[in-house]
């Protein structure tokens, strides 16, 4: 067991992609028109709060000549042009946060619609942990970029050449001896601050780690206890929490270093303006000389000057690791879907229920084929059971049927349709899958039921809760069917959870019904119980069984085994138990079992 888990989604930064970035702006592109007045709002605010010191300076060169008599005005001006930048700000700030957010809508609805669409082969592949981080940590990343980042830079932009413009106007040679400290400015905001943001998100990763670790032995606390292994992960624990200790140090410190070396460069270039300013002071403009409203006017834009740099530093930032979650969200939504309707594809008619495996080979991967020329014919409303050792393929077989995946040769046909001609949702909505897994989704039981038959009345689902003999055990809890279930059916045996899913599979009334190892987890008194259900319930539909229990599959009208990729045997109970083959094997090995455990 590792020391501690890698977290291999806490990808730091990517590298500036400028095809990617502009494709990211697409997300904006329906809120254009807002962006554009968001930016119109942004640049009168930015007019207006540059006006202000240039209004005060002027004041204080009247007040020093003796004239006060316009001072009244430049107040008033003052007010308005603080009142005017304070409302654009304020309504940009509403505009462009409601166009950013519906972006982000935007891009985390085509998301999940997207991963709603693709095949069961990339689930297979990826954990449902790793997609959750896709849909919801790299999207919300996405969020100050959309709200703030992208029309600020170009305020910032535009900022800086506005007052780089005035303070070359109001007087170039203090502009000029300002300017010296610029280089190593840009060395604090963007040397410096790109360190800084490494050593957090080194932190952030840390600490996913020590979530990870944390989950996992929370999780499995019985085997932990079991196994007397308190101090080790005690010791792991302690090594990991001291690791984020250090690494928290090391980023403080760094950020501790960052406010004081960017005053004290901006203090120096303070002081070089004074120096020189000072010595300037006369008023006399022809002569070189400056008033003193000049002097602070230069020195209040040249302590505005760093702000947009710093803002413009943190975007650069921002976008770096703003990379690294658009390219997994851009992976996802180019992960073509391989199971699709074609563009000319109809939709399945009514089906009687026959279905066709005409030389169907499959493999999951090229090392390992799963069926090899598999051929047989099914008719309307029989009831098939598969049977084999595991890993055969019977699961495969009936994921055929379904177009979960698609053969790699051959054709599986529904009543004469090749099921990939035809329209994937008129497929699947005429079939019912339960499968071993019984997924129960938060809400109430009626909700769970009525999953996937929105339209199906009360009496219709508490007649398929009947059937499966469920119906008294959900009567027995606080709210009947409209008690609610915890996430993945907590509060539910596993029994329990078995047989509303089996509720909600017969509940669509499908021609097709596939029961793949759906009464694994059921008890034997259960099982009985629903043994004359299921007798009333597969009549007059094709259904497709995959069960170990005998029981469960003996009065099938054809037990098909599968074995190494083929169909080796097929017939019914009585005929492959004369056979003495592979299905008789395994009845007398069950029936042993069953022996030994009585």
């Amino acid at each position: 067991m590792p020391r501690l888990r890698v977290i291999d989604d806490e990808a730091i930064e990517r590298p500036f992609d400028k095809k990617q970035f502009l494709r990211l702006l697409t997300f904006l592109k329906p809120y254009r028109g807002r962006v554009a007045f968001s930016l119109a709002l942004m640049v009168i605010s930015a007019v207006c709060s540059l006006m202000l010191p240039m209004l005060m300076s002027r004041a204080i060169d009247q007040i020093d000549q003796g004239n006060s008599r316009n001072f009244p005005f430049f107040l008033i001006a003052m007010v308005l042009c603080a009142a005017l930048g304070a409302i654009c700000v304020r309504y940009r700030a509403r505009i462009m946060d409601t166009a950013g957010r519906s972006a982000i809508a935007d891009m985390r609805q085509t998301l999940f619609d997207h991963i709603q669409d693709l095949s069961f082969n990339f689930f297979d592949s990826r954990s449902a942990g790793k997609i959750m981080v896709r849909v919801i940590n790299d999207v919300n990343s996405l969020n100050d970029l959309f709200t703030n980042g992208i029309v600020n830079v170009f305020i910032d932009c535009v900022t800086l050449v506005l007052l780089l413009t005035l303070m070359l106007v109001v007087n170039w040679k203090l502009t000029l001896i300002s300017m010296c400290i610029l280089p190593f400015l840009l060395l604090i905001l963007f040397g410096l601050k790109r360190r800084m943001r490494k050593n957090w998100q080194t932190v952030r990763a840390k600490i996913s780690n020590m979530n990870g670790y944390l989950h996992e032995s929370l999780s499995g606390m019985r085997v932990t206890e079991a196994f007397t292994r308190e101090d080790e992960n005690s010791s792991i624990f302690e090594e990991t929490n001291d690791d984020i200790r250090s690494s928290w140090m090391r980023a403080i410190k760094l950020g501790n270093l960052f406010w004081p070396s960017l005053d004290t460069v901006s203090a120096i270039g303070t002081v070089l303006v004074y120096i020189f300013g000072v010595a300037m002071l006369g008023g006399n403009v022809a002569a070189g000389q400056i008033t003193v409203g000049t002097l602070l006017l230069i020195l209040w834009y040249l302590g505005r000057f760093w702000e947009p740099l710093n803002n413009l530093a943190n975007f650069y930032n921002n976008v770096l690791v703003a990379m690294a979650s658009t390219e997994r969200i851009f992976e996802i939504l180019d992960t073509p879907v391989q199971i699709d309707s074609k563009p000319d594809a109809c939709d399945l008619p009514p089906i009687q229920g026959a279905v066709d495996f005409e030389d169907v080979t499959f493999s999951y991967d090229e090392d390992k084929v799963i069926l090899k020329d598999v051929s047989f014919h099914v008719r309307p409303g029989q009831t098939i059971a598969l049977v084999g050792p595991t890993g055969a393929g019977k699961s495969t077989v009936v994921n055929l049927i379904s177009r979960f995946y698609d053969v790699d040769s051959g054709a599986v046909k529904i009543d004469g349709y090749d099921v990939r001609d035809v329209n994937l949702h008129s497929l699947r909505k005429q079939m019912s899958v339960m499968m071993q897994d019984s997924f129960i989704f938060s809400g109430t039981i009626m909700d769970n039921i009525r999953y996937g038959k929105l339209d199906a009345t009360e009496q219709e689902v508490i007649a398929a809760a009947k059937a499966v003999h469920i119906h008294d055990t959900i009567m027995a809890m606080e709210k009947g069917y409209y008690t609610e279930v915890n996430e993945r059916g907590s509060r539910l045996s596993t029994g329990q959870k078995q047989l509303i899913s089996f509720a909600r599979a017969l509940l669509n009334d499908p021609r097709i019904l596939i029961l793949d190892e759906a009464t694994s987890s059921i008890d034997t008194h259960t099982e009985l119980l629903i043994q004359k259900a299921l007798e009333t319930l597969l009549k007059g539909r094709t259904s497709f069984v995959i069960a170990h229990r005998l029981s469960t599959i003996r009065k099938a009208d054809c037990i098909m085994v599968v074995q190494d990729g083929c169909i080796a045997e097929r017939g019914t109970h009585d005929e492959l138990i004369a056979l003495g083959g592979h299905y008789a094997d395994l009845c007398a090995a069950q029936y042993r079992f069953l022996q030994e455990d009585a």
